[in-house]
C-alpha cells in the first residue's frame, strides 16, 4: 500500500496539472471591436432554431439567452436589436439594426440566405464592419451540409408544417440541414411577407426590460463552447453574389457609433485586460494568385535573361522592367490595411475647404449660409 501511495499522488498531480493548462489555454479572444459583444455564433444558431423573423428578433433580445450585450450608445443599458427583412429575387437579406438615438440607426450584422444555381440553400452572417472589421463572416460548416454533422445546440422540432403541407428533411442524429432550417422553409413559403420590426428609438415591446452590460471575459464565458464547435465556421468568402450591390448600398452607420469606437468608449468592457486576437480563417492564402505569381513569371524571366547574356552592354534597359517588377507585391498587401481609415479621414476635410472657400465668394447667397452650418 504504501508503494502505491505516492503513484496516486503523481497521478493526480498531473492530473490537475493538464486540467489547469486546458482551463489557461481556453482564454478568451477579443477583435478588441464593439462587436465583441453579440456572438454572431450564438445569433446563427437561434436564427436556425426560430420558426418565423419575429420569434427571431424576440429571442435574441431575451435577457434569458444571454446573447445580447450591446451598448452601443454608451449609457450602460443593453441596446435593443429590430430585425428588417428584405427579399430581392430569390436571395432574403435580414438585417439586424440598432436605433442608438431619435436620429441613428447602426447596422449590426445581417444574414443573408440565397438560392445557388442548382437550387442549394445557403445561410451566411456578416458582421457590419463598423463594429467586426472587414469580412468577418460564420456560416454552417460544409462538412455539415455533406456528412450530416450534429449541431449539439439543435433543440428543434422534426417536422415543420408550411399551408398544410408537411415537410420533414431531418435527421434526428444530426439535426436539419439548412435548407430544412423552420426559418428557412418559412422564408420560402408563400406565406411570407417581409417583417420590419414595428419596435423604434423610445418605443419597445413590452417583454423588453433593458439590463446592464456584463464585462467581456463573463459574455465570452456565455458562448465559449460555440468556438470548439464544427456545425459553424469562419470564412472570408461571400457567398451571395448579390451582396455587394444591393446590400452594400443600403447598409446603414452611425456616427455616434464611430466616434465612440475612434475614441475609445468601447474598452471598458474588457474590464482593463487584454485578450488575444481570434486566429484568421485560412482561405485567402490558399487562393489562385499566390500559386499562379511565382510559377509564371520566373519561368518567362531565365529565357530573357538567356537571351540578354549575348549583349548585356548593348541594351541595359531591357533589365529595367525585372529590377521593379519585383517591388510590386510589396505594395499591393499594404493597400488594403489603408482602406479601413478613409471613412475617418474623409469627414476631416471636407468640412475644413468649405468654409474657407464658398463663404469668401458668396457672402449673400442664403444657402452657403445653411451649408456652412450645416458643416
Amino acid at each position: 500500500m504504501k508503494n502505491v501511495l505516492p503513484y496516486l499522488i503523481l497521478l493526480l498531480i498531473s492530473c490537475f496539472s493538464i486540467s489547469t493548462y486546458a482551463q489557461s489555454n481556453d482564454e478568451p479572444e477579443a477583435l478588441g471591436l464593439p462587436g465583441d459583444n453579440l456572438n454572431l455564433y450564438a445569433v446563427l444558431d437561434v436564427f436556425q432554431k426560430s420558426k418565423t423573423l419575429e420569434d427571431f428578433e424576440k429571442a435574441i433580445n431575451d435577457e434569458e439567452g444571454k446573447i445580447n450585450n450591446l451598448d452601443l450608445n454608451n449609457d450602460n443599458t443593453i441596446d435593443y436589436i429590430q430585425v428588417v427583412s428584405e427579399k430581392k429575387g430569390d436571395s432574403y437579406f435580414v438585417v439586424l439594426q440598432v436605433a442608438v438615438s431619435s436620429s441613428e440607426k447602426q447596422d449590426v450584422a445581417v444574414v443573408e440566405v440565397t438560392k445557388d444555381k442548382k437550387g442549394q440553400v445557403l445561410v451566411q452572417i456578416i458582421g457590419d464592419e463598423e463594429l467586426y472589421g472587414k469580412d468577418y463572416i460564420v456560416e454552417p460548416a460544409e462538412v455539415a451540409k455533406v456528412s450530416g454533422t450534429p449541431n449539439p445546440g439543435y433543440k428543434g422540432e422534426g417536422t415543420v408544417i408550411i399551408n398544410n403541407n408537411t415537410t420533414n428533411n431531418y435527421n434526428t442524429n444530426s439535426g436539419p440541414t439548412v435548407s430544412a432550417w423552420p426559418v428557412v422553409v418559412y422564408l420560402f413559403s408563400p406565406l411570407f411577407i417581409p417583417w420590419r420590426s414595428p419596435w423604434y428609438w423610445g418605443y419597445y415591446p413590452p417583454y423588453w426590460r433593458p439590463w446592464r452590460p456584463v464585462y467581456y471575459h463573463s459574455y465570452w464565458g456565455y458562448h465559449s463552447h460555440y468556438y470548439g464547435n464544427h456545425y459553424y465556421h469562419r470564412t472570408v468568402i461571400v457567398r451571395n453574389p448579390g451582396h455587394r450591390v444591393y446590400y452594400s448600398n443600403r447598409r446603414t452607420t452611425s456616427v455616434v457609433v464611430r466616434n465612440n469606437r475612434v475614441n475609445g468608449n468601447y474598452r471598458a468592457t474588457y474590464d482593463g485586460r487584454t485578450y488575444r486576437k481570434p486566429v484568421s480563417p485560412s482561405v485567402r492564402p490558399s487562393t489562385n494568385r499566390p500559386a499562379t505569381r511565382p510559377t509564371t513569371r520566373p519561368t518567362t524571366r531565365p529565357t530573357n535573361a538567356n537571351n540578354n547574356m549575348s549583349r548585356p552592354s548593348t541594351r541595359p534597359s531591357d533589365r529595367l522592367p525585372s529590377t521593379s517588377r519585383p517591388t510590386t507585391p510589396n505594395v499591393r498587401p499594404s493597400t488594403p490595411m489603408t482602406r479601413p481609415s478613409a471613412p475617418a479621414s474623409r469627414p476631416t476635410t471636407r468640412p475644413a475647404t468649405r468654409p474657407a472657400a464658398r463663404p469668401a465668394a458668396r457672402p449673400a447667397s442664403g444657402n452657403m449660409s445653411n451649408r456652412g452650418g450645416r458643416n
